[in-house]
């Protein structure tokens, strides 16, 4: 072993590597990305890792690997499991061979997602046995554990990190790469009873399940994860995951103050919920605080607990209203929940004076091609009744001042369908959804099948980066190169268009402002299903042109360059517009807006 000093997404993947993974696939999303950036890093070629085109193929193809006897691991955020959802639901009931990890990041806060939707609760839905670390460490041992389980008892396993275990650093002493080198999948062997699922098998298989549960409850109450500690006194504290870790480092201090110490339960593995060993920690206490994030989990298996074993306990948490029901459990509101159930008297901090941060909103990055699209597109169609349907990705951030191009957000590949429905109650409204690139790939194509079949009248805006711009720039079809690092052949957005039946779709550089206008309102007036693909690539990805100044002898101070596009390279010094040459790409999107032509490239005559 050698000590490390990792990332706790850092530390899930070298631990798979170490376990013996040998099919690894995912999608993009924060803050899950890095496990399989990580291991497609500390890959020696004989460990299959792809980014998949969204999480419900990531699944389907971790099944078929384990069925063919791998080690597999799934990753995803918190959303993306309603994406993959569908296999995984009937993947329980039909079972696994190769031990399956399924690692989906949920998200508190949330941070960067659309929900906080708690990946605990899916598990108890699902009947898959779930694992909830606590700090970085505890991740990467249960990532050996959650194989060996998985394949002891034939089924996918959850391993549940937060944003915070995700992202936070610690010393982890790291088994030898591929430990499990003697791992060897069989390959496939053919078995109609145990592979296709039918009523008959899902009614069989749903019995054994449940059974299986019931003895998982039982050793998770013997198992190591889950710790009950005794306190000296009749108060009891039942934690997880990051809020555990905050719990620990006050009861710690209280210790050493003297205080009377609650007893406390760690609970790692929530599904199957250990009921035994909590039913010995309530009987040895006359009232208990749950600290947990993010539903009331916990705290309902243990109302359940004490119904099921007679234990009369007042249980305080989130259903109570002494633990916020929403949020992230940060370290000053764990040591206020901890102090108001203890009756401790509160520390007076000492409060520093420190100047108040400047707010700083999230913009598109200085010389996006994104804020030149949503720009044609406003210009195109100023005083005309539209709606623009967003999406998820770097292009939401088009609903900010003062572009204002995003409508709707739901959810990857929605805006397609809003869109549709939108035009069905008022027809005379005209229809745009916009959609990256990577989630056309993701999620929109079916929604684009729709709009055909159905007759529908929107217009299409693909927004073509050439990368997964928002999660880290990871490859998609359309990149023409593989996690794997192989290239291969680009998978073209306006082909597919075509053949699903989309007769007019135009290419258009962006960045030509006066032409990328003419194009949308000309698209936007035929009839039926139409598409506009803005190609330009992420700001980030190439090198900056020569950066763009003011001329102050024929600017005349009207400021339509910052009024109208919102660039963050566009700004005010000295009482006069300037542009931030740190910050400008050379776009040249600002020199096409001034209408005195008082902006140019730096240098020239």
């Amino acid at each position: 072993m050698q000590r490390e000093f990792l990332m706790g997404n850092e530390a899930i993947g070298k631990a798979a590597v170490a376990a013996g993974v040998n099919v690894v696939a995912g999608y993009p999303g924060t803050p899950s990305t890095e496990v399989l950036e990580t291991i497609a890093k500390e890959n020696d070629g004989s460990i299959y890792v792809e980014w998949s085109v969204n999480e419900k193929c990531a699944l389907e193809v971790a099944a078929g690997a384990s069925y063919s006897g791998a080690r597999t691991l799934v990753t995803m955020k918190q959303v993306g499991l309603n994406v993959a959802s569908d296999p995984l639901m009937s993947l329980e009931y039909v079972g696994i061979k190769g031990g399956m990890i399924v690692l989906v990041a949920d998200d508190p806060g949330p941070i960067s997602s659309q929900t906080e939707q708690d990946t605990r609760t899916f598990a108890q839905y699902s009947k898959v046995p779930c694992f909830d670390p606590s700090d970085a460490k505890e991740a990467y041992e249960m990532v050996f554990e959650a194989f060996e389980l998985s394949e002891k008892y034939n089924t996918p396993v959850f391993l549940r990190p937060t944003t915070r275990v995700c992202h936070s650093y610690q010393s982890i002493d790291v088994r030898e790469y591929r430990e499990y080198e003697d791992h060897r999948p069989e390959g496939f062997v053919k078995d109609s009873k145990r592979w296709v699922i039918f009523p008959k098998l899902s009614f069989a298989n749903h019995a054994k399940i449940e059974e299986r549960n019931a003895a998982l409850s039982d050793e998770f109450s013997s198992a190591p994860r889950n710790v009950l500690t005794e306190g000296s006194c009749r108060k009891g504290i039942v934690s997880q995951g990051i809020s555990y870790a905050n719990v620990i480092d006050i009861i710690d201090e209280a210790k050493m103050e003297g205080k009377q110490i609650p007893s406390l339960l760690k609970i790692s593995t929530p599904f199957p919920f250990p009921d035994k060993l909590a039913s010995v920690f309530l009987r040895e206490v006359d009232e208990v605080l749950v600290i947990e994030e993010l539903d009331p989990y916990i705290e309902k298996q243990l109302l359940e607990v004490c119904g099921k074993y007679g234990i009369n306990v007042r249980i305080d948490g989130k259903l109570t209203g002494d633990v916020a029901r929403s949020g992230e459990n940060l370290p000053d509101l764990v040591y206020q929940y901890v102090y108001d159930f203890m009756e401790w008297e509160t520390k007076t901090h000492v409060s520093l004076e420190t100047p108040e941060l400047p707010v700083r909103p999230p913009v598109l990055c200085a010389g996006c091609p994104h804020r030149a699209s949503f720009y044609a597109v406003k210009l195109a169609m100023k005083g005309r009744e539209t709606i623009f349907a967003g999406d998820i990705g770097c292009y939401t951030l088009g609903n900010a001042m003062p572009l204002d191009m995003v409508d709707t957000c739901l959810c990857m590949g929605a805006g397609l369908g809003i869109s549709q429905g939108v035009g069905r109650v008022k027809p005379d409204t005209k229809c745009f959804a916009f959609v990256g690139d990577s989630t056309f790939f993701a999620s929109a194509i079916p929604g684009v099948v729709n709009a055909v079949y159905n007759q529908a009248d929107m217009t299409l805006i693909v927004l073509d980066n050439s990368t997964t711009a928002m999660t880290g720039h990871q490859p998609h079809p359309g990149t023409g190169k593989t996690m794997m690092g192989e290239f291969t052949d680009k998978i073209d957005i306006e082909n597919i268009l075509r053949g699903i039946g989309v007769e007019t779709v135009i290419r258009q550089d962006p960045f030509k402002l006066d032409e990328a206008v003419a194009n949308v309102k000309k698209v936007a007036d035929e009839p039926g299903v139409k598409a506009v693909i803005f190609e330009a690539p992420c700001a980030v990805l190439f090198k900056p042109e020569t950066p763009y100044d003011v001329d102050n002898n024929k600017c005349v101070d009207c400021r339509k360059c910052i009024r109208e596009i919102g660039c963050p390279g566009v700004i005010i010094k000295d009482g006069r517009v300037a542009i931030d040459e740190t910050l400008c790409n050379g776009c040249g999107l600002c020199s096409q807006i001034c209408p005195v032509d008082a902006i140019g490239k730096a240098g020239r005559e």
